[in-house]
């Protein structure tokens, strides 16, 4: 513990010290304030940023993956360089039929591109018939063939050794060329320049693509770094504008009661005033139809019968009543008296039939 204790105390105090945390892990998802709140977890980034890098390996870790890169690169270069080598022959193979298309060449030039091909040929063929470069694991041959069969079409030893002889003329000004195509490609002004202008700007070029390729590595991690800081000041600027709106909802929340008073008076006073509006207007509307439907002696006339109507209706309201008063006094009499009334009621009635009858019958008689 004390190790760790004196490892921590190496890398600062306070803010220099949350600052050197954050920039040993750039890819934890930390802040100033996280460190702030867990000072524990601050000492032991510290303690741990002695012992891992930023991307999270540790020191041993590191040195046998840098080992294992490293070996990786000197193999991937053998690599291309067999590669660059057998495309570029391919190239140069498929450029010579091209030309043989389009003019006779020289026999000599022939013979050396058929001998490259069908060494090329030969080679690929063995390679796929004997796998034990490859793999330990034994394959079935392919129609019966073994590597030595395949081998017995190799051109002849003499036009092995001429095509040894020729090829690296031939095999350089093809790559002379590709060269002058990249230095075409990447500076266009140099195109028609001559031949040893090209020449020494292709000494150059290498070192000016390294340059450039460093320098985006570089852009590349200023990239990075900001992205990781534009993360971290997003995250403060989302929880700042948190903040913000629970403060802005605790504000709404206690003066909305305030403002609700005033907003209901308000709207109670608009929809008073629309109401008499539509109230007005529906008055106005009864009056034209009124005026489009009477004319001033049709109102005249209705008014004296409605007047008629109503003293009409005073006066029945008027017998109601002293009907209603009669019938409460007959009511006192109990239910005596309405069997007489009842009897009296047959009899003015018989009456009244009788009287209808002599009337009818003196009318008869006269004519």
């Amino acid at each position: 513990m004390s190790v760790g204790h004196e490892s921590t105390s190496t890398l600062g105090r306070g803010d220099n010290l949350h600052q050197q945390v954050l920039a040993a892990f750039p890819l934890c998802d930390l802040t100033e304030e996280d460190l702030i709140q867990n000072p524990q977890l601050c000492k032991l980034l510290a303690t741990l940023s002695q012992h891992v890098d930023p991307t999270g390996l540790t020191v041993p870790l590191k040195t046998q993956l840098d080992k294992a890169e490293q070996k990786l690169k000197t193999q991937k270069q053998r690599w291309l360089r067999a590669e660059s080598l057998h495309r570029s022959l391919q190239e140069m193979i498929q450029d010579h039929h091209i030309r043989r298309q389009r003019a006779t060449l020289p026999p000599d030039q022939n013979m050396l591109y058929e001998t490259v091909e069908q060494c090329l040929l030969v080679a690929q063929s063995v390679r796929q018939l004997d796998p034990s470069g490859s793999t330990s694991q034994e394959q079935p041959s392919v129609l019966g063939l073994s590597p030595q069969q395949v081998m017995e079409l190799m051109p002849s030893e003499k036009n092995v050794q001429r095509m040894k002889q020729s090829l690296p003329r031939e095999l350089e000004k093809h790559l002379k060329k590709k060269c002058f195509s990249l230095l075409s490609y990447y500076e266009p002004q140099w195109e028609n320049e001559s031949e040893g202008l090209k020449n020494i700007k292709l000494s150059h070029l290498s070192g000016q693509m390294d340059s450039e390729k460093k320098k985006a590595e570089s852009l590349k991690e200023i990239c990075r770094e900001n992205t990781v800081l534009l993360q971290r000041q997003t995250q403060l600027y989302l929880s700042e504008l948190t903040k913000c709106i629970q403060l802005l909802q605790s504000l709404i929340l206690d003066h909305r009661l305030k403002i609700q008073t005033d907003l209901d008076r308000k709207k109670l006073e608009y929809f008073e005033g629309k109401c008499e509006l539509v109230l007005q207007k529906i008055r106005t509307e009864m009056a034209e139809i009124q005026l489009d439907t009477y004319t001033a002696d049709t109102i005249s006339a209705h008014r004296k019968i409605r007047d008629m109507l109503e003293s009409e209706l005073k006066a029945c309201q008027l017998e109601k009543q002293s009907v209603e008063v009669k019938l409460a006094s007959f009511e006192i009499l109990g239910k005596e008296f309405e069997a007489l009334a009842e009897e009296y009621c047959r009899l003015r009635r018989e009456i009244d039939m009788k009287k209808w009858a002599l009337k009818e019958f003196t009318q008869h008689t006269d004519k």
